[in-house]
């Protein structure tokens, strides 16, 4: 058995907050973020908006576009760093919300490589015969866990969703799959806080060593690339498009370099959405898939590094 993408969705909230709103409120420019980071915007939740609110939206366009009823979902896979609550999980939240009562749903943490992994996981399923469609989705507000007075985080992140389904095909639409974590690396970037006796213990606040970060993502994403390029006999001049994490507009430069691709072979939205964690990687397939750019029979690459330290790539064929 094999598994394919058959359709993608993604929801940006309503609210937006540009590098001149933060000039306001952070010691910060907007020349100083667009040079270190390429990102102009993002979009910051409601609210009462909560991770699984913004999976709906990008669910529901993700099963439009694939022009199939929640009947024939079997499994959810929600990978995100902002659950709802400690428990049940989002996944589930998110099945409720959507009318769905068959199936497995659960959650998955890998940060910003979370829809790597999700993606992974779900054609394992599929292809072990436990599922036929699954609804994958990448989902995160991460508004809610930065210090607005630390320049060096709060203006990298923001909120978004982003899905896809992937049903049983007897064409391979996921030609490769990669997935590494190195936990001594934990510390780089995290968010250190608990909930211990009903109260918050620690920082909940995102902490990054930015040089740190960078130095190792544009390692292990050069590497996890060309590991899966490798297994499919290809070189970076197979590739049609790649379709990075939007984290930085550097590392996104950085990794095509090293693979001998051009920028415009790369799919980058990051400017409009900042780092949206695992959200991001599906957001801008989306972005992609409908204006066009992604046509069928095309390779297409997608690559995350995230705290954990995690990391990963899928190569498809669309």
């Amino acid at each position: 058995m094999a598994a394919k993408i058959i359709g993608t969705g993604s929801y940006l909230p309503q609210k937006v907050l540009t590098n001149f709103d933060l000039e306001k409120i952070v010691d910060t420019t907007h020349d100083w973020i667009v040079s270190r980071s390429g990102i102009i915007e993002r979009h910051i939740a409601a609210e009462d908006e909560m991770a699984s609110d913004l999976a709906v939206q990008a669910s529901r366009r993700a099963l439009q576009a694939a022009g199939i009823s929640v009947d024939e979902i079997d499994l959810i896979i929600v990978a995100t760093t902002t659950p709802d609550q400690i428990f049940p999980s989002t996944a589930c939240i998110l099945q409720d919300k959507l009318g769905i009562k068959q199936g497995a749903a659960f959650d998955v943490q890998a940060v910003c490589s979370g829809f790597i992994y999700a993606l992974n996981t779900a054609e394992l399923f599929i292809r072990s015969g436990q599922a036929r469609t699954a609804l994958v989705v990448g989902t995160d507000v991460l508004s809610r866990l930065l210090d607005w007075t630390d320049r060096g985080t709060c203006v990298l992140f923001g909120d978004g969703a982003g899905a896809v389904v992937l049903q049983h095909s007897e064409t391979p639409g996921i030609l490769s799959s990669k997935l590494h974590a190195d936990g001594s690396q934990r510390n780089m970037l995290a968010a250190l806080g608990n909930i211990r006796n009903g109260a918050l213990q620690g920082n909940p606040f995102i902490t990054m060593d930015g040089k740190a970060v960078f130095k190792f993502a544009v390692k292990v994403l050069s590497e996890v690339v060309e590991e899966v390029l490798a297994e499919n006999n290809m070189q970076g001049a197979d590739i049609d498009w790649l379709v990075p994490h939007q984290a930085n507009i550097r590392i996104m430069e950085a990794t095509a370099k090293k693979l001998g691709l051009s920028m415009d072979k790369v799919v980058v939205t990051v400017a409009h959405h900042g780092n949206t964690s695992a959200a991001s990687i599906p957001l801008a397939l989306d972005t992609a898939v409908r204006d066009g750019r992604i046509q069928a029979g095309q390779n297409v690459l997608l690559e995350a590094v995230g705290g954990g330290f995690t990391w990963g790539a899928v190569l498809l064929r669309w």
